[in-house]
């Protein structure tokens, strides 16, 4: 098992930070920095509250003259980027430098915005940029809008992974999932970028849009589907919540076709009751009982018990293909039950559903247990 992402907040990490600042600023207090980064709460605190109290104990060791300790950090990035041994890893712990412009830098937009353009390709100010995006709206979105075209891809990306109206994990911007069409216009720029990690940031804006705007999305799909198999695969992408929604229009865009000669047979569940941190398991077959090809999506729904006892499907794909005529195809499918921490199980009746083309065909029930 990977070890918990918060131990990148290491020994070593600190003290090659420490080490770098002190040759920024040479009466930086080292030892008292790393004293108060290993308090007594330490060993409690998760990722995202290591990385706040790193952020506060930077700051308590600083000058308190923003602009003067903006640039401190900036020449320390400079000087970790020429270390041979920082990685991807090292980068990401640092995401304090930015937390650290969410933090203090509110009120001088000017000096915080180009320490962000400085610092997201050393580790990502995705996060850092909402509360600007949230206070200065229209000047910013005119700044993301220039930024989609910057030449470092990674200054693009933050254009568009910082604009996403439901950005995981990071506070949502009001105003953007109430009305998108001022950062269409950074997205459209970006949708033929040349690096697929800037163009799959564009499709996870998309898709974010979808879930308030879904006629948006079509719209756009319907526009940007059919130019470049680069874009193709970006308009999938951005499809996905409309596609396990079954939207008509997106499934007529994507060729799968009419389910009128698809049957589900055999449909077993074959532990009826499964123990928390094992696996639910059941088979089908699929019947293609046409004479033509048929182009499928094949998926799955969880209907997971929440804690008021009503119930919450979650869809999983088994496949997308071509499935010949007159043909028979038998499935097989685990879902595992192990406690993870990104969803909680509660105990009781559940239920699995086989979707095909966005129509649920035959659902069955079964019961997980302590």
């Amino acid at each position: 098992m990977p070890e918990p992402l918060k131990y990148i907040y290491s020994k070593s990490l600190f003290e090659s930070f420490t080490e770098t600042f002190s040759t920024v600023v040479p009466d930086f207090n080292k030892k008292g920095f790393i004293s108060d980064i290993y308090n007594e709460e330490w060993d409690n605190l998760e990722l995202k509250e290591r990385m706040r109290h790193s952020t506060l104990t930077l700051h308590n060791y600083l000058s308190k003259n923003y602009k003067k300790d903006v640039e401190s950090i900036l020449k320390c990035i400079e000087l970790l980027r020429n270390k041979e041994k920082v990685t991807d890893y090292d980068t990401l712990a640092y995401m304090f430098f930015p937390d650290y412009i969410e933090q203090y830098g509110l009120d001088d937009y000017d000096t915080s915005m180009n320490a962000m353009e400085l610092i997201t390709p050393f580790t990502s100010c995705e996060f850092a940029i909402r509360p600007f995006i949230i206070t200065y709206e229209a000047k910013a979105i005119k700044q993301l809008l220039k930024w989609s075209k910057h030449k470092n891809l990674h200054v693009r990306r933050l254009a568009s992974e910082g604009s996403r109206p439901r950005l995981p994990w990071a506070m949502a911007l009001p105003f953007l999932k109430k009305d998108p069409s001022t950062i269409l216009p950074i997205l459209e720029n970006l949708k033929d970028d040349a690096s697929e990690y800037v163009r799959r940031s564009v499709a996870n804006n998309l898709n974010d849009i979808a879930k308030d705007h879904p006629k948006i999305v079509v719209s756009i799909a319907k526009k940007w589907f059919g130019k470049t198999k680069e874009t193709d695969k970006l308009v999938k992408h951005a499809s996905r919540t409309l596609l396990k929604q079954g939207h008509p229009e997106l499934m007529e865009l994507f060729g799968f076709g009419s389910v009128k000669n698809i049957k589900i047979e055999d449909f077993k569940i074959l532990t009826p009751k499964v123990k928390i941190g094992d696996s639910l398991e059941f088979k089908f077959q699929l019947k293609n009982t046409a004479k033509k090809p048929s182009k499928i999506r094949l998926e799955y729904a969880i209907h997971y018990q929440k804690a008021n006892g009503s119930l919450s499907p979650k869809v999983f794909k088994i496949s997308e293909k071509i499935y010949e005529g007159n043909s028979i195809t038998n499935v097989h499918r685990k879902q595992s039950f192990k406690i993870i921490t990104t969803r909680k199980f509660h105990s009781g009746l559940h239920k699995v559903s086989i979707i095909i083309n966005g129509k649920t065909f035959n659902t069955l029930d079964f019961n997980l247990i302590e």
